[in-house]
C-alpha cells in the first residue's frame, strides 16, 4: 500500500500565485498578511523580488475566478490560492457572488490540475469576517498551510 501526504518542508521549488478581492479590503488584506506569513515560515520567499510568490489583486470576489484560470494555466504556478471576502447584504446579490466564485474556483481547479485553494470567507456579518482574519484567529494562515500541502502532494502524486 501507498500513501500519498503533502508536507509541509522542502517547498523550495515550489511556485504559488494568491489572487485577492480589493473589495472589503479590510478582511482580504489581513487574509493576505496571515497566508504570506505562513508561506515565509515554511520557506517561501515571500519577498518583492521573490521567484516563488506572485500576488495579482483583482476588483472584487467575483472576478476571482477568470485570473484564477489564467494564472493556473500559465505553467508557472503549481498552487493558486484565492483570497477574498463576501458579507452578506440586504440583497440576494450575496447568493450569486458565492456560488458563481466558488463554481468557478472549483472549476479552475478541475480544469487545470492545478490545487486552488478556496479562501474566501462568506459571512453574515463584518465582525465574523474580522474574526476569521486575525481578530480571533487568521485564517490566510490556513490557506497557506493547505497551498504547501496540496503543492507538495501534488508533486508526489503518480502522472
Amino acid at each position: 500500500m501507498t500513501v500519498f501526504e503533502g508536507r509541509f518542508t522542502d517547498v523550495g521549488a515550489l511556485r504559488i500565485a494568491v489572487v485577492v478581492a480589493r473589495f472589503n479590503d479590510l478582511v482580504t488584506s489581513r487574509l493576505l498578511s496571515g497566508c504570506l506569513d505562513c508561506l515565509s515560515r515554511h520557506g517561501i520567499d515571500t519577498g518583492e523580488a521573490s521567484g516563488q510568490l506572485d500576488v495579482a489583486w483583482v476588483p472584487g470576489s467575483f472576478e476571482i475566478p477568470l485570473v484564477a484560470q489564467r494564472l493556473a494555466t500559465s505553467g508557472r504556478y503549481q498552487v493558486v490560492v484565492t483570497l477574498g471576502a463576501v458579507i452578506r447584504g440586504d440583497t440576494p446579490h450575496f447568493d450569486v457572488v458565492v456560488a458563481e466564485v466558488s463554481k468557478g474556483v472549483a472549476s479552475v481547479a478541475r480544469d487545470t490540475g492545478v490545487p486552488v485553494i478556496f479562501g474566501v470567507l462568506t459571512t453574515d456579518t463584518l465582525q465574523q469576517a474580522l474574526e476569521r482574519a486575525g481578530i480571533k484567529s487568521n485564517l490566510g494562515w490556513s490557506y497557506g498551510l493547505q497551498a504547501l500541502e496540496m503543492g507538495s502532494l501534488m508533486a508526489g502524486l503518480p502522472r
